[in-house]
């Protein structure tokens, strides 16, 4: 088979009948185990990885539109993010694109940076384009959606909607009870924006937390973030206010791990020494959280297969080989590093 082909000739696709042929099993069968379709679940194991070794032996390649016209199916889903390349985003998605490209499956990705306009126009456009489930990621959403949907950091419940959510309860105890171990009494706190998903529901846990702890919360160590700054500036400026407020505190939780490095810069200009004066949390152990000077002590949440998981599941909910769960909790895990110590006073 194309012994006779030209110079610079493109060589003749192997078909899928070629390779039953090269096997001596019907093209059905063949494509029931190369489509993955139901009826393969009846074919021996021995029978399929003879099939797949003979797939990849001629160099068998699938047409992808013949199959997408057959089934009626575009192996293509929307992602949903409010930023991209921010240390939140990036790991979430480089997880959905692992998971995805295993299973040849496409994604297109659009970003609202929190404009309700674009969020709804985003939507009805993904669905235009024929995506078979979308993901969020710190995205709200207000209406049920039409297609499967799985939000990644998702509160409201939704009919169609799985969220993937942190325990954030468990995170605050995590956290709170650090400090408490390192003796630190005057505790200062950064509030999220409250556009962030997570914003409200992590704030509540650190408050009914800090109370059955019996940790006084003073409003005048806590500080609203209003900006989405996705660079250590969402902490830099904030820090600054709490510190003109001449209100002693030994220890602060940052929002998230970015805006912990710009605290941190913010406290150093301020000639007050971290964690030797003062020591810094952050939340989600971003890739740098470890590269810092000092490292950031930092409450876990597992990006990267925080992505994984929500493509598993949304491709699952898409074939029909998982039952609709409404949500899903992430176990958070506390990492101590170099910016948090024992209080001034303690040592």
């Amino acid at each position: 088979m194309g012994q006779n082909k030209k110079p610079g000739q493109k060589p003749e696709a192997i078909t899928l009948k070629a390779v039953a042929q090269h096997i001596g099993l019907t093209p059905g069968t063949v494509s029931a185990v190369l489509n993955d379709s139901p009826s393969a679940r009846s074919i021996p194991q021995e029978t399929k990885n003879r099939i797949h070794a003979a797939a990849k032996e001629l160099n068998y390649r699938p047409n992808f539109f013949a199959r997408s016209l057959r089934n009626k199916r575009t192996y293509t889903i929307g992602v949903i993010a409010e930023e991209i390349g921010d240390s939140y985003s990036s790991p979430i998605i480089s997880g959905i694109e692992q998971y995805l490209r295993k299973r040849d499956y496409f994604f297109l990705t659009v970003v609202h940076r929190h404009d309700p306009a674009l969020l709804s126009r985003y939507s009805q456009l993904l669905s235009q384009r024929g995506v078979e489930g979308i993901i969020t990621v710190d995205t709200t959403i207000q209406d049920e959606p039409l297609l499967p949907m799985v939000a990644i950091a998702g509160h409201k419940k939704l009919n169609g909607v799985t969220n993937i959510t942190l325990d954030h309860m468990k995170a605050a105890v995590l956290a709170l009870n650090h400090f408490k171990d390192m003796s630190h009494q005057h505790v200062a706190f950064m509030k999220g924006n409250p556009v962030s998903s997570d914003a409200k529901d992590r704030w509540d846990a650190i408050c009914k937390v800090a109370a059955e702890m019996g940790m006084k919360i003073d409003p005048e160590l806590t500080v609203q973030i209003d900006t989405d700054d996705p660079t250590p500036m969402l902490g830099y400026p904030f820090t600054k206010q709490l510190l003109a407020r001449k209100r002693p505190f030994t220890a602060l939780f940052a929002y998230n791990d970015i805006s912990a490095i710009g605290a941190i810069r913010a406290l150093q200009e301020q000639g007050l020494r971290v964690p030797q004066d003062v020591s810094v949390m952050g939340f989600d152990d971003i890739p740098g959280a470890a590269f810092h000077t000092p490292s950031l002590t930092t409450v876990q949440q597992p990006l990267h297969r925080m992505g994984e998981v929500a493509a598993q599941v949304l491709l699952e909910r898409i074939d029909g080989k998982r039952e609709y769960l409404t949500e899903i909790a992430i176990e958070p895990k506390l990492v101590v590093r170099e910016s948090t110590a024992k209080a001034p006073a303690a040592r």
